[in-house]
């Protein structure tokens, strides 16, 4: 028994992964709105901090070894901003994909698709606002080291610099990478390698700049607070479109095949 249940936390089977996410889904679902709201404030205090870890590492380390270096270091420290995120229990929207469609699954569930989309309301807003909190803080003159407003600057309007096409394929893969990091999240019944799967993928996120509607739309709002060159019609325009690729790419590509990967094995062991 001790064996069997160790072996199945290292290595946990598809339709063991279902059944966690599942019942997961099913506790997202059945929150009140106060909690849904509380759990993506938090998610994008946690955002906003990671943002501001690579923008100071790239503000400190470009000078000695370039900008390419730089930006590969602020990478791998904005990782731990969804390090934050998932040791603290934030929700961001995109991980409000593939949780609570497995918990649509779940008998005991009232209106699911109107508690869904409440949650897909709630989510985004809050994680917006939550990091939104935290830029108006670290902007005001001299909170963060001289020259870190330049770094947050060219990320921000690198970003900026790409077509339509190539933010909207961008986004569909950040939806379906972080889909599927909430995937290996929930499959772990330990905390190191919940935390390791989110390092990776939050470094990754970031190496890639690849366009999350929460994570570039906070850059895109540190950038503009740093006098970059454009407007707030391009970062709404952006959060639209990310949205929509990123739920493309979520549940297109990875919700539907895990959750039919679990009841597969599901059906299999039954």
């Amino acid at each position: 028994m001790g064996g069997a249940e160790s072996a199945d936390q290292l290595i946990p089977e598809p339709e063991t992964i279902y059944e966690r996410t599942k019942e997961e889904g099913r506790r997202r679902l059945t929150r009140p709105p106060l909690e849904e709201l509380s759990t993506a404030l938090a998610a994008g205090f946690d955002i906003a901090a990671g943002v501001i870890i690579m923008a100071l590492l790239v503000h400190f380390t470009e000078r000695q070894f370039g900008r390419d270096v730089a930006h590969v270091i602020g990478a791998l420290g904005f990782g731990f901003g969804f390090v934050f995120l998932i040791v603290g229990r934030g929700e961001l929207f995109t991980e409000n994909f593939l949780v609570p469609i497995a918990g649509l699954d779940h008998e005991e569930i009232d209106r699911p698709l109107l508690n869904l989309t409440k949650l897909w309301l709630i989510s985004p807003l809050g994680n917006i606002l939550g990091g939104l909190v935290i830029i108006l803080i670290v902007t005001t003159h001299s909170v963060l080291p001289f020259g870190t407003g330049a770094a947050m600057k060219d990320i921000a309007e690198t970003t900026h610099a790409n077509g339509v096409l190539a933010l909207f394929m961008s986004a569909v893969f950040a939806g379906a990478l972080i889909t599927a990091m909430t995937w290996f999240v929930e499959g772990q019944a330990t905390m190191m390698p919940r935390i390791v799967v989110a390092w990776v993928c939050g470094a990754f996120l970031a190496l890639g700049q690849l366009n999350h509607v929460i994570v570039i739309t906070l850059e895109l709002i540190f950038g503009y607070r740093y006098g970059a060159h454009f407007n707030w019609a391009f970062i709404a325009g952006n959060f639209a479109l990310a949205a929509v690729g990123n739920l493309l790419g979520g549940i297109g590509l990875v919700t539907l095949n895990r959750l039919t990967q679990g009841k597969a094995g599901r059906s299999a062991s039954a």
